[in-house]
């Protein structure tokens, strides 16, 4: 990256002044029919300094929030570039399943007035209809994964790409795309327009930036979250009583949709049975569902069928999910950056949002790192009295044991021969009393070797190649004559 230009975020010293309408930033009229229709009025602080640029065909980088409306800022070039029937000409990447349906339902909201083969492509379903709609796609929202699936197997078609959008680019580094992501970039023609939209400007972002950017423009937006609305609170107890005092809390608390976060999925999938058998009715989310499963919570929470999801940091980015308005923190996140994705999931759009957290000396350490972020104040709440529960511990389950089929197995069947063969057939012998390898009438003593029934020591363990139903009948008469011990 040889020169970047910075927009400040700094506020105008005429704050009075009107915000700008869509109309000045100079979006194409099919997309001003769409944003209109969909209810927008005025452009956010990011689209209004990322649309002027991103339309001039200039790369550039946005730091800004989940919610902030980047979606748009991206999609106004993306859509007034892309023509009919000219193959693949813009790919979207983003680092979650559920964000790549979100953007991909988003983008062909926009261009509802100008209609546009627009797919999402992710991993967790079939293949075969993507590859189907990959013949004849405009743009392409996925994830690293699966686009590079495609590409191995040549269904997916690069060589056509105007735009590339790098979306959630600090949360893609972060679960380990990094290579995923350079290996499709390498992929793309070089003379290209690159939009990375990010939360945060990590040291992987910058480097990816400079290698991969030409003279990209750098704008940044305030945090979408109002620390005016938002209200921070913690509880110190003993952990045997956490489960206790959040289920009070979810039922005494006054919440419309909450989100409780859990570091582990085990903890996740615990904590929903539980709350379920308090009558708290409590969705599960995490990254451990199968993609139609994690689509049909996400549409029961949207639907405020279920107020309450508990989730994994999966859902802590990305996500557009409006109205939440409490978060609980059930787990301290390792990270401080992911206690502000966190929180940024409520008090939004200038609505009031509360954050509790329920901390145990586990999380002293954790906590305390929260704590040293700069202006973070976090109130220490008195703990209220409160009914406790068992949590009940939910077993793994356990591994199915395999059927024993009794005709299909020759090892099995052998085996079994052979115990009933063997079976009261131990002799006394030297100075050692042991069976070698299960057939009948072999004993060792020592160095001494004895056989029965014309068969030499040698085949006294073949790994099955003997079939004990094709002896000598000899042997089995010598057998039933034989006295037992």
């Amino acid at each position: 990256m040889k020169h970047s230009k910075t927009i400040n975020n700094e506020q105008d010293e005429n704050s009075d002044k009107p915000s700008i309408t869509f109309r000045e930033l100079g979006l194409p009229h099919p997309l001003l029919k769409a944003i209109e229709h969909e209810g927008f009025e005025h452009p956010t602080e990011i689209q209004e300094k990322s649309i002027p640029f991103v339309i001039q065909g200039r790369d550039v980088i946005a730091q800004a929030s989940t919610g902030s409306g980047k979606t748009l800022a991206f999609s106004s070039v993306i859509l007034k570039e892309t023509q009919k029937d000219f193959g693949l000409q813009a790919l979207i990447l983003t680092p979650t399943r559920e964000l790549a349906e979100q953007v991909s339902q988003s983008v062909k909201k926009f261009s509802q007035f100008n209609p546009l083969k627009i797919f999402s492509v992710y991993g967790g379903v079939s293949i075969r209809p993507q590859i189907e709609n990959l013949e004849r796609a405009e743009i392409i929202i996925g994830t690293p994964g699966r686009i590079l699936d495609h590409i191995a197997r040549h269904t997916m078609d690069l060589s056509q790409l105007k735009i590339l959008v790098l979306d959630e680019a600090d949360r893609m580094l972060d679960m380990g795309f990094r290579q995923d992501v350079e290996k499709i970039i390498n992929h793309c023609p070089k003379k290209r327009q690159t939009l990375l939209f990010s939360a945060t400007m990590s040291e992987e972002v910058i480097r990816l930036s400079q290698r991969y950017m030409n003279n990209p423009v750098e704008v940044s937006a305030e945090p979408y979250v109002d620390p005016k609305k938002l209200t921070q609170a913690y509880y110190d107890i003993n952990s045997k009583f956490k489960f206790s005092l959040l289920t009070h809390l979810l039922k005494n608390e006054k919440s419309r949709l909450v989100m409780v976060f859990c570091n582990t999925r085990r903890n996740v999938d615990r904590l929903a049975r539980n709350l379920e058998s308090q009558g708290v009715n409590a969705l599960a989310l995490h990254g451990g569902f199968s993609q139609d499963k994690r689509s049909r919570v996400m549409e029961q929470f949207h639907s405020n069928e279920t107020n309450v999801l508990i989730c994994t940091d999966i859902a802590a980015r990305g996500l557009d999910i409006q109205g939440v308005t409490h978060v609980y923190n059930y787990d301290i996140p390792h990270e401080s950056k992911e206690y502000i994705h966190r929180i940024g999931r409520t008090a939004r759009a200038k609505e009031e949002g509360k954050v509790i957290n329920i901390i145990s000396n586990m999380d002293y350490e954790d906590f305390q790192n929260i704590l040293n972020i700069e202006d973070m104040y976090i109130k220490n709440e008195p703990v209220p009295p409160f009914t406790e529960i068992q949590l009940v511990q939910t077993e793994r389950r356990p591994f199915a044991r395999r059927p024993i089929r009794r005709g299909g197995f020759r090892g099995m069947n052998e085996r079994r021969s052979r115990e009933r063969r063997t079976r009261d057939d131990r002799r006394p012998s030297g100075g050692r009393d042991r069976r070698i390898g299960g057939r009948a009438g072999e004993f060792r003593g020592g160095d001494r070797k004895r056989s029965f029934g014309g068969r030499d020591s040698r085949d006294r363990d073949s790994g099955g190649s003997r079939d004990w139903r094709n002896r000598p009948r000899e042997r089995s008469n010598f057998r039933k004559r034989r006295p037992r011990f």
